[in-house]
């Protein structure tokens, strides 16, 4: 009979796996509203790309076989007649599927070509070997406001500012060079708020307890120096077999942090997927893991997991759950996510002409059964 394990082995706790470490986080309810507006959105953005991308209204046969995506529990259709002031249906069989002017109108505000190279200019200008893979840049686009045709309207009309080249790693893709010279920039985040130099502002979620040993290790961390985002750094990467001093390890994530901190301010709408950020974690010179960077200081960042993927937000940029200096392209898309929120509110019977009417209090009866179906995709 195998003899029984010590209660000190049945009681021991093993290492904290990234997922646990994401589930203990504070919850800021007022971030995790603003990302389950943004989930119907979210899920209809590979479909408005291509309706944005596309001159004439498309069929719906033709769409589905390029967009198999699952929108809906009941099928695509369903979604799009629940968002008829954003999705144009129109007869006769099959039918074809447009935007509406308003949508067309919200979707097609971007950054101008100037201030488009600016943020390129910044982003290059942070990375030590002032390059980036393109693939990546196409990635955050959409965060960074870019225009559709920016290769053409930014890169193709500044080659005093950026040069695209062949990617070694990858034959078939390509790096952007920045070829003027980084400059001195100034963060673009106000700084006129912080507390010290080397100090972030903080803004803890509501309900958010301190300990003592917790405080005394963010003061330590706030007067700790390091190197702003574009000064230049003689960075060697980190090996697997290469021992770091813990203050070396607090150094490299004091300037990961000063980095996304950096990289969230030049965002429209301060935030963006994990996911995408990581993107550049080799090119910026980061060594430490983003996310354990994001949960590890929460009075700067906040993450929220809402709908399978991971969102981070800039907490000095919110007030309240909106933006503290909205610009022209967040308040598009402000707007765009409250026309999907109407859904069939005040239309009655729309597209009925296309024998696709459907109650409107079915509509609202399904709501927030419709918002926890998108946060599966």
């Amino acid at each position: 009979m195998t003899p029984p394990l010590p209660a000190r082995l049945l009681h021991a706790r093993g290492k904290t796996t990234a997922a646990q470490h994401v589930a203990a986080r504070h919850l800021d309810h007022t971030f995790e509203k603003l990302v389950s507006s943004s989930l119907p959105l979210i899920a209809a953005t590979p479909l408005l790309d291509a309706l944005r991308a596309s001159p004439e209204p498309l069929a719906l046969p033709d769409l589905a076989g390029r967009l198999p995506l699952r929108l809906h529990r009941r099928g695509p259709l369903h979604f799009l007649r629940l968002f008829p002031r954003v999705f144009d249906l129109r007869p006769p069989l099959p039918l074809s599927l447009s935007l509406t002017p308003p949508a067309a109108s919200l979707l097609a505000v971007a950054s101008t070509p100037s201030t488009a190279a600016r943020t390129l200019h910044r982003l290059l200008a942070m990375c030590p070997s002032r390059s980036v893979p393109l693939r990546a840049v196409f990635r955050v686009w959409r965060e960074l406001a870019l225009p559709d045709d920016f290769e053409d309207s930014v890169l193709a009309r500044h080659p005093h500012l950026f040069r695209l080249g062949p990617n070694p790693a990858e034959p078939t893709a390509h790096l952007l060079h920045l070829v003027a010279d980084p400059s001195n920039f100034s963060p673009a985040a106000d700084d006129s708020s912080r507390p010290d130099k080397h100090a972030f502002r903080l803004q803890f979620p509501p309900g958010f307890r301190l300990t003592k040993e917790h405080r005394k290790k963010i003061n330590d961390f706030q007067l700790l120096p390091y190197a702003g985002p574009y000064e230049p750094t003689d960075h060697k990467p980190v090996g697997a077999k290469r021992k770091v001093s813990k203050m070396a390890r607090r150094k490299m994530e004091k300037r990961a942090v000063g980095i996304a901190h950096e990289f969230l301010s030049l965002t429209v709408e301060k935030m963006v997927e994990v996911e995408k950020f990581s993107q550049f974690r080799k090119c910026f010179g980061i060594d430490v893991n983003v996310r354990d960077v994001f949960l590890d200081h929460p009075g700067i960042f906040y993450l929220s997991a809402k709908g399978k993927r991971h969102t981070v937000f800039l907490r000095e940029a919110y007030d309240r759950g909106k933006l503290v200096e909205p610009n022209d392209v967040s308040e598009a898309r402000r707007k765009l996510v409250e026309l999907m929120l109407l859904r069939r509110r005040g239309l009655g019977n729309a597209n009925s002409n296309a024998n696709m009417s459907a109650s409107s209090a079915n509509a609202q009866e399904n709501f927030h059964d419709d918002l926890q179906e998108l946060e599966v995709l």
